[in-house]
């Protein structure tokens, strides 16, 4: 009779299983990725501060400081607060001025009442927004050799009219 080379039959029940093929690799469990929840149920009312990305769908009141992550309020979210982040991204209710290193983003359901200050903002059909908006350069750093730049550019044409 053919025997065959599959352990599979032969196994204990409480052994792992062998990986017969040998061009698969077994697969294995990836780290998750770094991003904190406050759950539909939790009310937090204070400061939160941190480098990892933040999900909120509950309620938050006070601070959130957030300055190299990404903080997004889900559909059930609702923030009674100031933001300070590189990211926003609002699907819920935001009460409170929000200050961004790089972009928001209201998504339709969202709403927001407050002033906002960001690079880049992008605002979908739907969404609520009450508050002022302020879209500055891309850097501060950018900003100064511009402003030498024309101070500079007036020297050269007179230096160049007067020859």
């Amino acid at each position: 009779m053919l025997q065959s080379s599959d352990n599979s039959f032969n196994q204990k029940p409480g052994s792992p299983a062998l990986n017969s093929n040998p061009y698969n690799p077994v697969k294995t469990v990836t780290a998750p990725v770094d991003q904190a929840t406050i759950g539909r149920t939790l009310v937090i009312k204070g400061e939160i501060s941190g480098s990892e990305a933040l999900y909120i769908d509950g309620r938050v009141e006070g601070k959130i400081t957030m300055p190299e992550s990404r903080v997004t309020i889900g559909r059930n979210g609702k923030v009674d607060a100031s933001i300070q982040a590189r990211e926003v991204v609002i699907m819920g209710k935001v009460n409170g001025n929000i200050e961004c290193s790089d972009r928001v983003d209201i998504r339709s359901e969202g709403a927001v009442n407050g002033d906002i200050s960001t690079v880049r903002i992008s605002v979908e059909d739907g969404a609520a927004l009450k508050g002022g908006i302020q879209v500055r350069s891309e850097g501060k750093q950018n900003a100064q050799p511009q402003a030498q730049k024309p101070a500079e550019a007036p020297k050269a044409l007179a230096a160049t009219a007067s020859a």
